[in-house]
């Protein structure tokens, strides 16, 4: 079953760093790209609702899901991976599954 997700890109270092602190998510969640597949340790801070983090491999098939980050969580290791997405909800996603970005 296709499943579409609207996704704000974050392009520029500085929205990578900001990610959701200091706001609501507007749509379904962010994108996340890094030049190649890499750790990339997330934290929670100032983020005030649950969230789910989906990190994708270079095919974009999903390798991880963490699911109902808490808020203030201050480390959250990360496996290599080139994108990720933190969203709303990953509740009928699940890894292994093979992702398309339009």
């Amino acid at each position: 079953k296709k499943r579409t997700l609207d996704l704000t890109e974050c392009k520029t270092s500085f929205s990578q760093i900001r990610g959701l602190m200091f706001r609501k998510i507007k749509n379904d969640g962010l994108l996340f790209t890094f030049e190649q597949e890499q750790e990339v340790d997330l934290h929670m801070f100032f983020v005030c609702y649950k969230i789910d983090i989906i990190y994708l491999n270079a095919e974009k098939k999903i390798i991880k899901i963490k699911r109902k980050v808490k808020p203030f969580t201050p480390y959250i290791k990360s496996p290599k991976a080139k994108y990720i997405l933190e969203i709303k909800s990953a509740e009928h996603i699940q890894e292994g599954e093979q992702v398309t970005f339009l």
